[in-house]
């Protein structure tokens, strides 16, 4: 098994915003990038500058709003010298 610096990136992001926001998050293979989704919850709000620096690994980030409720979400591309 070899070790892949992306998927690595990818995981810590998901851990650490399963960490700030106290919730289950969502991790989706869009086919060339992997997006990951969580709830802006109280507790996220509360560390939303260390939830900022978690953006940043990615290589988009957003907020979304729906009908239940607002996410988070960061895009990691897969491709060939592309930011984790």
């Amino acid at each position: 098994m070899t070790y892949d610096p992306r998927t690595a990136v990818i995981h810590s992001a998901s851990a650490q915003l399963t960490a700030l926001t106290g919730a289950e998050i969502r991790v989706t293979d869009e086919g060339g990038s992997v997006r990951v989704e969580a709830p802006v919850t109280d507790a996220l709000l509360r560390h939303w500058t260390a939830a900022v620096s978690v953006f940043y690994l990615g290589s988009e980030f957003g907020l979304s709003d729906t009908e239940a409720g607002q996410f988070v979400w960061i895009r990691f591309d897969l491709g060939k010298g592309t930011r984790p």
